[in-house]
């Protein structure tokens, strides 16, 4: 039985400890800095919790002291500290983040680490450049390759037509951050919530634009192979442009602690989510322009007797099925791991990664 710490005591945290319980192949201990939020937590009495302050020298390094592997679904502003504990206290490292600042910290650490360190686990960044790389490999050469994903309420109630589905201080980010592009074959920055396009999907119309962190290392990896590379983030029409009047209009993207009580006092949450992934990628074959589109939505849903939203169960599932290939040895055991270097099968053929497979409803196009 490996020995497994999750740091972050939230919905997606909580999910990750059920799921690793579950199988019986993992022991979970949860930390987190609020006794309050462990004693909140919905989990299997099998899994353990420990209240410590992880910004305290040598804290963290202790539970840690003998485990498997640290997984983080903390806020991305601990990302580092995390990090930092799991090459001092030689474990595998995994995380969520979509900040691209720290993903590059992880990165450095990863050079020197004696274990696995692989960042941007989770939906997007995580299973959407699994999902990318895979198409892109069946062209030979790329002309474009388009990303898009959002987790979006069901039944939509406000002039937002948003719930609060995922971390607040990771939309915040991720609407405020510049945003990595492949523009023109030159790796570039954008500017985040611009670049807005529609789209209809199953006579759904969304619409989609610019955000920080979805790619995640696969600029890097196809820098020099495509024109095109870019990442949006799914919403329904008319989020984008209230988004921009209060972040920009108002001020309030260098008030983020304001927006975020604003969000969290505003919005509810909600179970009753759809996650909807669309990756199209065009280029050449044998001499002809072809595109071919992988197209999937991920509803809310009962893992044993447990109701999850549909970002809880892609979410949790990936960074479960990348540690599971791991334990099982699938993976490289040293050093920085990208994503992308995951194959697509072996993902959905995991025990966690068919909450994919099972999902997949257009599956892959060729047109």
């Amino acid at each position: 039985m490996k020995e497994i710490v999750v740091v972050g005591a939230g919905k997606i945290g909580g999910t990750i400890a059920n799921l690793l319980s579950g199988t019986g192949d993992y022991r979970v201990t949860v930390v987190d800095r609020h006794q309050a939020q462990l004693d909140a937590l919905d989990v299997s009495p099998l899994v353990a919790t420990a209240c410590i302050e992880i910004a305290e020298a040598g804290a963290l390094e202790n539970i840690l002291d003998g485990k498997f592997a640290v997984l983080s679904a903390a806020p991305f502003h601990l990302t580092t500290r995390i990090a930092e504990a799991a090459a001092r206290s030689c474990v595998h490292y995994l995380d969520l983040t979509e900040d691209v600042a720290s993903t590059r910290i992880v990165k450095e650490l990863a050079k020197t680490a004696k274990t696995a360190f692989i960042p941007q686990c989770g939906l997007a960044p995580g299973f959407i450049s699994i999902v990318a790389n895979d198409l892109a490999k069946r062209f030979d050469t790329l002309e474009s390759v388009r990303m898009r994903v959002g987790a979006l309420p069901q039944y939509p109630s406000n002039a937002l037509n948003y719930n609060l589905t995922w971390s607040t201080d990771g939309v915040i980010n991720e609407y405020c951050e510049p945003c990595e592009a492949i523009v023109d074959g030159e790796l570039t920055e954008v500017p985040p919530l611009e670049e807005r396009e529609e789209f209809s999907l199953d006579g759904v119309t969304y619409e989609a634009f610019n955000t920080s962190g979805g790619l995640g290392t696969l600029c890097e990896t196809l820098l020099g192979k495509v024109r095109t590379l870019n990442y949006r983030t799914i919403r329904y029409p008319g989020h984008a442009a209230i988004m921009k009047a209060l972040l920009n209009d108002l001020g309030l993207r260098d008030r983020r602690d304001v927006f975020k009580d604003i969000l969290e006092n505003a919005l509810p949450s909600t179970l009753q989510d759809v996650v909807v992934i669309f990756v199209t990628v065009s280029g050449r074959k044998k001499g002809r322009l072809l595109q071919e589109t992988y197209a999937n939505k991920v509803y809310s849903g009962h893992i044993g007797a447990q109701l999850y939203s549909g970002i809880q169960i892609t979410t949790a599932s990936a960074i479960c099925a990348v540690l599971d290939m791991l334990a099982r040895g699938d993976l490289p055991q040293q050093g920085f791991l990208k994503q992308e270097d995951i194959a697509l099968d072996a993902f959905l053929s995991n025990r966690f990664g068919k909450a994919y497979a099972q999902a997949e409803s257009a599956g892959r196009l060729v047109a």
